[in-house]
């Protein structure tokens, strides 16, 4: 008892405090945008005009009418910021006014949403349910019993019903919302992670180069340097030193530059692995313009001066090129003579460029290398410049062809096209990112599309997930919740079964007790024995007859008189139709019919 009142009076002192607070959130900016102040004033105007209808079938005034109509539309806008009293005082108000029935419905949904902690909300609902059947109870004269079968379970329908399938939609759509940034927040870390772990790759590899590579091209240019101005050196011997110094001299700028693209080229995460690779050629490009078709020229000039028999072919009328098109010949070219150079040193090259209607084809061919039986010699290889001319070439729309040829040698053809694929990218199919880590079939999930395939993807499990979605998305959490909602719902469908069932009993039996006829009535005469009318009449002991003397004509004076309803319908919805027989001195001296208002 202590504890209530202590509870009691802290709930007083702060409702001020409350009350503030929800006047401040009523009026917060961003409250009420002009989509919100449009649904509401609707909202109200419709409970309002439904209030007004519903006292207006009544008994009650002009002023009654518009008060209550007020009143609706006053309390809907107010569920917002008062769920709890809006609710409770539309509880209250239904038993007394009948036009707030339908807000009922809406101050219970807004409520299931808006009350924080399942406690205070069920005992929100519980007081509201527990108050306004009571005094619905106070104001019926028919037996308590057949009322509460029946306006228990209608209670429970309009007031609890929708509060808890608002409160569980509500629930349900904060955690699909909150899983939905989690997930974004997720996916934006992914990538992030995922670009710095490439771009620290990209670094460590320019690292290695830089230091071992460089470091050796650079001891070659100082010795060729060297033995370029030795004085025992013959001319041709002095002009084919100073073509390997100028070679390691150009190999150490290229070095230079690829080394600088990999430590300050930066990926945007939005672009798939196709555009961030047409993007970082582009840059190439932009570095070392010309590599190209026209830097092919010097390509040839350098085998030549080493000695090598190349031949280079032009055909068709030479039409501009992509710039990542253009760099990509230049790069079959290149690689074409480097693979000759290695595999088949002496043998004769020749180059071709054929310019077809829709596409460059670059055409290397060398013989077999002198001397060896299967045309090439035996060399350390990493098999790569193959790969990734295919993939260049492939990143611009176009292909690459190696093959044996007839007499021994070998043929390396690209074809490149002059206009680049729609979008700087190949075929969605084609550039799709899938698992490195599962069979493509069993990949149902997909890599995050701003990621390239192999290059530090990042797999993330939920074992970081806030403790509140675990809980939400646990098993048993889901178990027991369906379990619950499965559990009300039978429950509330049973019970309003049984009471279905035992109204219609009730009702049956009432109707009976209250119910003639027109035959009836019109067989019984005026001045009839009173003994002999009552015993064709029911007895008229029924709660359905109360009230059927308002409105009905005066009864003649010191008669008794008996109300029964007919089983005929009335000439309105809103009528009922009366037969009255009065008695006197022991005989029937008058009977009557008229309508009530139901």
């Amino acid at each position: 008892m202590v504890s209530a009142r202590r509870a009691l009076a802290a709930w007083w002192r702060t409702a001020p405090q409350r009350l503030t607070d929800s006047g401040r959130a009523l009026f917060a900016p961003g409250m009420w945008t002009p989509g919100r102040v449009a649904g509401e004033v609707l909202l109200s105007l419709v409970l309002g005009l439904l209030a007004a209808a519903g006292e207006a079938l009544g008994t009650g005034g002009t002023v009654r009418i518009v008060a209550v109509a007020l009143a609706a539309a006053l309390l809907s806008l107010l569920r917002r910021v008062l769920p709890a009293a809006v609710l409770l005082i539309t509880a209250i108000g239904s038993a007394e006014f009948g036009g707030l029935g339908p807000l009922v419905l809406v101050a219970a949904w807004s409520a299931g949403r808006r009350i924080s902690g399942v406690g205070r909300a069920a005992l929100t609902f519980a007081t509201a349910y527990v108050l306004a059947l009571g005094l619905w109870l106070l104001q019926v004269t028919s037996p308590a019993l057949f009322f509460l079968a029946f306006a228990a379970p209608f209670l429970l329908v309009v007031l609890v019903v929708p509060g808890l399938i608002s409160r569980y939609w509500s629930q349900r759509r904060t955690l699909a919302d909150t899983l939905r940034e989690y997930n974004a927040q997720l996916l934006r870390e992914r990538a992030m992670i995922a670009g710095q772990a490439r771009m620290r790759e990209r670094q460590r590899i320019a690292q290695d180069m830089h230091d071992s590579l460089g470091h050796q091209l650079t001891l070659i240019s100082v010795h060729a340097g060297a033995l370029e101005v030795d004085r025992e050196l013959t001319g041709a011997q002095r002009e084919a030193v100073g073509v390997l110094r100028e070679a390691s001299v150009a190999a150490m700028h290229e070095l230079r530059e690829v080394v600088g693209l990999l430590r300050d080229g930066t990926e945007n995460p939005r672009q798939d692995s196709a555009s961030q690779a047409l993007q970082a050629m582009g840059e190439e490009d932009a570095m070392a313009s010309s590599r190209g078709v026209a830097g092919i020229e010097g390509l040839v000039a350098a085998s030549r001066s080493a000695g090598t028999t190349v031949e280079l072919r032009r055909s068709g009328e030479p039409r501009p090129l992509a710039p990542t098109a253009d760099h990509a010949a230049y790069r079959v070219v290149q690689e074409g003579l480097t693979n000759a150079h290695k595999h088949a040193p002496g043998a004769s090259i020749a180059i071709e460029l054929r310019y077809e209607p829709d596409a460059l084809v670059v055409e290397v061919v060398n013989a077999a290398a002198p001397g060896t039986a299967d045309g090439r010699r035996s060399v350390v290889s990493g098999g790569q410049g193959l790969t990734g001319l295919g993939e260049r070439t492939r990143l611009v729309g176009g292909m690459v062809h190696t093959g044996r040829t007839a007499d021994g040698g070998f043929r390396l053809a690209g074809v490149l096209p002059y206009t680049p694929p729609e979008g700087g990218a190949p075929s969605s199919a084609a550039g799709r990112a899938t698992a490195t880590f599962v069979d493509p079939a069993h990949d149902f999930r997909q890599q995050n599309p701003a990621v390239a395939p192999g290059e530090g993807d990042l797999v993330i499990d939920g074992s970081g997930l806030p403790k509140e979605l675990v809980r939400a998305m646990s098993t048993n959490k889901k178990r027991s919740g369906i379990v619950i909602g499965c559990g009300i719902a039978a429950a509330i469908l049973v019970l309003l079964m049984v009471a279905g069932v035992l109204a219609a009993l009730f009702l049956a039996g009432e109707s009976d007790k209250a119910t003639i006829d027109p035959k009836q009535y019109d067989a019984v005469k005026v001045g009839q024995s009173e003994a002999e009318v009552r015993a064709r009449l029911p007895h008229g002991d029924s709660f359905l007859v109360n009230g059927l003397d308002k409105g009905a004509p005066p009864e003649p004076k010191g008669a008794k008189c008996l109300a029964l309803m007919s089983t005929e319908a009335g000439s309105a919805w809103y009528k009922d139709p009366v037969f009255r027989f009065c008695f006197k001195d022991g005989r029937l001296i008058e009977k009557k019919s008229f309508e009530v208002r139901n």
